[in-house]
């Protein structure tokens, strides 16, 4: 296979992906960059003193890891320069940043978890950061409103995520399929290694956290209890797996299919993942690549976000593992 750089793929893609202007190539860039810079420093954590938290406590009442400041001070950084952009979202801020006048601004809307996993970091463990894109509503002039940021997931323009593993990996998707490029470090170029990601229509594996279990209502139970002693495509019972950083068990979950899950808990009715920054992409990237994505009941991309932060239940994946899940939690509905 050729050396084809990120920015040649979008190039050769124009035709397929009309969003491929100078501008939303330039702001790809900039995006690229900073997982550069982020890369380099995760790296190096244990040498520069940067594993462990800071002390405080985020948005979302989480602990806040040292290098959750610093790829968010990062991408904050790079993104508000790129031109491209009029506003945009980190988890780790509490309000919409809106690009200031002292910037050039462009026509698009970033929504990124900086660094997802991060507490994995001091044990060494795959992290990753996430982004979602969308495009300001046409006509929207002046100040950007929190309700042009409110979109619902089928109208992002491009999503993805950068994996920091035993190799740095960007998985792309503006429409035109998903396709993943590696980082060689020889060159400082994510190259295409991955071309139309595809994932498998049923898998083996299932992902959840089972220390939540009696957190759960009956319809959940009965979801897992399905996957632990169902057999799987090859005759096998389906296997466990769960890293708890969810660019990791997504991207396991891309390549060899199965299923992803965060059901809601009844201390968490409305869910734990972050619909805009998290479950937005992730399941773009699913359907792109021929799965699927679900809160148990219907399309995560078609949920209406009621505010920046608002959380949803999701189960992701192969398309029929996921739509075995809609099943369960239909009958149970039924029979309310």
């Amino acid at each position: 296979m050729a050396d084809i750089t990120v920015t040649e793929h979008l190039l050769l893609h124009q035709k397929k992906t009309p969003q491929a202007t100078g501008q939303f190539t330039g702001l790809l860039y900039d995006l690229i960059l900073s997982g550069k810079s982020i890369s380099q420093r995760i790296n190096k954590a244990g040498l520069l003193d940067i594993l462990g938290g800071t002390g405080e406590v985020n948005v979302q009442g989480e602990d806040v890891q040292k290098m959750d400041s610093i790829a968010n001070r990062i991408m904050i950084y790079r993104m508000e320069r790129s031109g491209a952009l009029c506003a945009m979202s980190s988890e780790e801020e509490a309000d919409l940043i809106r690009v200031g006048p002292e910037f050039p601004r462009g026509d698009y809307i970033l929504i990124f978890d900086p660094l997802d996993g991060s507490s994995n970091i001091d044990i060494d463990i795959n992290v990753g950061t996430i982004f979602s894109i969308l495009r300001r509503p046409a006509g929207e002039t002046g100040e950007v409103r929190l309700e042009d940021v409110l979109q619902p997931g089928y109208q992002q323009v491009g999503a993805g995520y950068i994996l920091y593993g035993p190799s740095t990996m960007l998985v792309l998707s503006t429409g035109d399929g998903v396709h993943g490029f590696t980082l060689d470090p020889g060159v400082g170029e994510f190259l295409l290694s991955h071309p139309n990601m595809k994932i498998p229509e049923k898998g083996s594996i299932y992902s959840i956290n089972d220390g939540y279990y009696r957190y759960w209502d009956d319809a959940t139970k009965d979801v897992v209890d399905w996957f632990r002693t169902t057999e799987s495509k090859d005759g096998k019972p389906y296997t466990a797996r769960y890293v708890g950083a969810l660019v990791a068990d997504f991207h396991r979950t891309l390549l060899r299919g199965g299923i992803y899950m965060y059901p809601a808990e009844k201390r968490k009715p409305d869910g734990k993942l972050r619909l805009m920054c998290e479950a937005n992409p992730l399941a773009y990237l699913a359907e792109q690549a021929g799965g699927k994505a679900s809160d148990g009941r219907g399309r995560i991309l078609d949920k209406i976000p009621t505010k920046l932060h608002a959380r949803t239940p999701l189960f992701i994946g192969s398309k029929e593992d996921v739509e075995k899940v809609e099943e369960i939690y239909a009958r149970h509905e039924a029979k309310k």
